[in-house]
């Protein structure tokens, strides 16, 4: 079964698994409290009810439900609970147990002239304070936000950094970690992360970052850059990098949505908050200049993908927001996130606006409540502003990242020490060396080892790598059981000349299949790591399915053996390839290759056409030789680069492709002349609260006359029982031909919009999707061969009766409704095939799956 799952999450999520396994039992604590607190008169709950231990800073809030939950290792006696408009509250601590306290609050009469605390009665939007204030924010949002200015100019310091988290003391005092002590961080046992953490991961980066309103233009010159590595036999440093940053991105309060673990969550001071929050008014700070007013909010369903926090809004005409707090509910449909928390950061600047000054956002994920997981922390900060001045053209030109420094040239501590904005603790400067000696212990890099197979298959052997392991195994109604071995080079042999190879036997076809290839890199870089520019030239003698186009995963992957209905339409192929590919920093890329390759069908399939008498005639082997192009444009593209092809992090950019194929008649016994050109565009629509869109078009067309139907289009099809993102999961293999068509296909995943609506249901945080696929195409009289003898005639069955078709009639449509987000992990579709339902051996429903890990 096809998947996507990708590989640095899984790789976060195998070592967590890994961690749990050793770790024991959690930290046993002295005291535990919970309960809820509501209002002794409704018995409304009370949301965000200050909690702490008297004389101490130790405490917490209540939830938006009214529960709290408080742990300490201390022998306190009382507790107190603190909300605006309410009398406090002090409860007696039993210290050493678990015990419940629920706490009824009394209204404070007296400070009911200065704050309307909507708690007891319903909820509404109408004559709301709270609801009018943040009204009015939203209102100077475009005067209050960095893109009202016509330049801002500013230097940008980050950190990122990553922990094992959660970890109990029977792992810490595991014999394996007994003299590397060092490597453990030890903290409150209430902060995020618990009291055990093992740094696994920092990275720093300095930025002058130059904005412009009119035309758009945000620029950012890295100045400079580093980070603790790990061996790249195990980890793509570039990769993981790359997908770390798009886990914690920029928060930017006054976006309609931020981005959060690759999804999006609705800001509270969106257009549309008012219909999605309820918004409370908590306090109002005196001693600040202006005046704040601290306005709580929460989502109205907390399983929404919506905020919960505070904000702390000026009351001199302008409404910004100073400051901002930000968590989720421990109900939300996120997977295996534990906690976050956002800190966003404004200051006063002299034109008398806030600017952003300093972000942070700390994620903590696992599998369970109480198992180990992993931590991590981004923090921005944002100094020497220059408003509205501008500059050269020159200085907005280029790509939106720009490298400012030679990669090549390491600066040491004493230039971070004077770049960076804010200091680094001992634990976080001792990161970049305990990674080096973290990497030297065995059990470490049997981990490493043990999760680079399972992830890409492949097992490192040094100069060579062993693999893909799951395509050893396989079988079909052609070759039968299939069993195959192949393997590559690793840039420890070189790194600009790499070579690959594998062969397969069939055990009921009797024959040998190979492939062999040979690339040489020109910029000394790994052939598969981003920029891409090699010239590369190999050969393969092996089977395929026409009109099966894989996407991320081999043909003969042993999941992929299982197929519905006939699976009898099969061709050998002799391919051989030379092609060059390079890569810009723009992301623009082209492909130049020269194709020639020999096909022999089998199975049922035959190349047969009419003679002169109107007899069948067998046409035997199909020879054809082909130039080859594709331009490839993928603005701001994200991608984490695994062993065997690249895994998309996919963002708002669209990305665009232009390929065109040119038949050679007469070239290296080329028989045919055509030209073919194809255009797709894919593009992810975000629909805010209402989740997003996967959106692709493709068109083609194929100009020539009298060209035979094996190099027409053959329409992506699938006969397996996995759900197949590109292909058309209800068509059966070489059903539909064309020589020019058009295609939208549409993949609408809500995120649990709707389930989250309904008890029971929304305990399951399962997710709704649906998908819509059309195709609509033709084939000219030219290349049709029930008018031209001399084609190759359509295929038919073993009675004789065609098999392949052409789109004449109507679009071929099908869609489907699925369950996605099943044990985190499984997507399953009802699929419905809408038209050509008369056609022999085809299924109008169907049910098909699809693994989909993600947050």
């Amino acid at each position: 079964m096809k998947t996507t799952i990708k590989p640095v999450w899984l790789n976060m999520l195998l070592m967590i698994c890994l961690v749990q396994i050793f770790s024991g039992t959690a930290i046993a604590q002295n005291t535990t409290i919970k309960g809820t607190v509501t209002d002794a008169k409704s018995g409304e709950t009370l949301p965000y009810v200050s909690i702490l231990i008297p004389g101490t800073t130790m405490g917490t809030v209540s939830d938006v439900d009214g529960r709290y939950a408080l742990t300490l290792r201390e022998e306190y006696t009382k507790v107190k609970f603190t909300y605006i408009g309410y009398l406090s509250v002090e409860k007696e601590i039993k210290p050493g147990v678990s015990q419940v306290i629920d706490v009824k609050m009394s209204v404070d009469a007296s400070m009911l002239k200065e704050v309307t605390v909507k708690g007891k009665a319903k909820y509404r939007n109408r004559d709301n304070p709270a609801v009018q204030l943040i009204r009015e924010v939203i209102a100077h949002k475009d005067q209050n936000k960095m893109a009202s200015n016509n330049y801002v100019e500013y230097e940008q310091y980050e950190k990122i950094s990553f922990a094992l988290s959660n970890l109990s003391e029977n792992f810490k005092e595991k014999r394996i970690f007994k003299n590397y002590q060092f490597l453990f961080k030890d903290q409150d046992s209430a902060a995020i992360g618990g009291k055990n953490m093992l740094p696994a991961y920092i990275q720093e980066k300095l930025s002058q970052v130059y904005f412009r309103k009119n035309p758009y233009t945000k620029k950012q010159l890295v100045l400079a850059n580093r980070r603790a590595e790990f061996d790249a036999k195990f980890v793509d440093n570039d990769g993981l990098s790359a997908y770390f940053n798009r886990l914690y991105e920029d928060i930017n309060l006054y976006d309609n949505d931020i981005s959060i673990a690759t999804n999006l969550l609705l800001s509270p001071i969106a257009n549309t908050a008012p219909t999605f929050y309820k918004f409370f008014i908590r306090d109002t700070v005196k001693t600040s200049t202006p005046w704040l007013v601290e306005l709580g909010f929460v989502p109205r369903n907390k399983t929404d993908m919506l905020f919960e926090g505070k904000l702390f809004v000026t009351l001199d005409g302008n409404y910004g927001v100073q400051n901002a707090y930000l968590t989720v509910n421990k109900d939300i449909n996120l997977n295996f996130m534990r906690d976050l928390e956002a800190h966003i950061e404004f200051e006063k600047g002299t034109d008398g606006r806030y600017r952003l000054n300093k972000t942070s956002l700390a994620m903590e994920f696992a599998l369970g409540e109480k198992n180990a997981g992993f931590y991590g922390q981004r923090i921005v900060n944002f100094k020497n502003y220059i408003i509205n001045q501008s500059r050269p053209d020159s200085t907005y030109k280029g790509p939106g990242e720009e490298i400012a420094y030679n990669p090549d040239v390491k600066v040491g501590e004493s230039f971070w020490n004077t770049a960076r904005h804010i200091p680094l603790d001992k634990m976080e400067l001792d990161i970049y060396k305990n990674i080096d000696t973290l990497q030297t212990i065995p059990s470490f890099r049997r981990t490493m080892d043990i999760s680079t197979l399972l992830l890409s298959g492949y097992k490192s052997l040094g100069k060579v790598e062993i693999g893909p392991v799951n395509t050893f195994y396989s079988f079909n109604p052609i070759e039968g059981f299939r069993l195959r071995f192949g393997g590559r080079t690793t840039t420890d042999l070189s790194k600009r000349v790499y070579f690959e190879t594998y062969a397969a036997y069939g055990f009921k076809d009797k024959k040998w299949k190979y492939f062999l290839s040979g690339t040489y890199s020109f910029n000394n870089k790994s052939v598969y790591h981003f920029p891409l520019n090699y010239i590369r030239a190999s050969y393969q003698r092996d089977t395929k399915i026409p009109g099966q186009d894989l996407q991320f995963v081999q043909e003969d992957n042993f999941l992929l053996s299982f197929k519905r209905g006939e699976n009898n339409r099969w061709l050998y192929n002799d391919v051989y390839k030379m092609e060059y590919v390079r890569e810009l920093e723009s992301h623009f890329s082209y492909r130049i290759g020269f194709t020639q390759w020999r096909q022999t069908p089998a199975g049922i399939l035959r190349y047969e056409r009419l003679n002169d008498e109107g007899g069948l005639q067998n046409a035997g082997t199909l020879s054809n030789t082909e130039a080859n192009l594709e331009l490839r444009y993928a603005p701001n593209e994200q991608f984490y680069q695994g062993k065997l092809y690249r895994t998309p992090i996919i963002n708002k950019y669209p990305i665009f492709t232009l390929r065109y194929n040119a038949g050679l008649k007469g070239v290296f016994e080329g028989q045919n002349r055509y030209h073919n050109l194809t255009a797709n565009v894919a593009k992810r629509v975000y629909l805010s609260q209402f989740g997003y869109a996967d959106v692709t078009a493709e068109g083609g067309y194929i100009f020539g006359n009298k060209v035979l139907f094996p190099l027409l289009t053959i329409h992506r099809a699938n006969q397996t029982y996995a759900y197949q993102l590109n292909s058309y999961n209800l068509m059966n293999f070489l059903e539909f031909v064309s020589d020019h068509y058009a295609s939208l296909d549409i993949q609408y995943y809500m995120n649990g919009f709707l389930f989250n609506k309904i008890p029971l249901i929304k305990k399951l945080k399962l997710r709704e999707v649906f998908s819509f696929k059309g195709l609509m195409g033709g084939l000219r009289d030219e290349n049709n061969p029930g008018l031209n003898p001399s084609l190759y005639r359509f295929p038919v069955d073993e009675a004789g009766k065609p098999i392949t078709y052409t789109l004449s009639r109507e679009p071929y449509i099908e869609g489907s409704i699925g369950i996605a987000n099943i044990f985190k992990l499984l997507r399953v579709d009802l699929v419905k095939r809408f038209t050509y339902l008369d056609n022999p051996n085809v299924s109008e429903w169907g049910v098909r799956a699809r693994f989909r890990l993600d947050f």
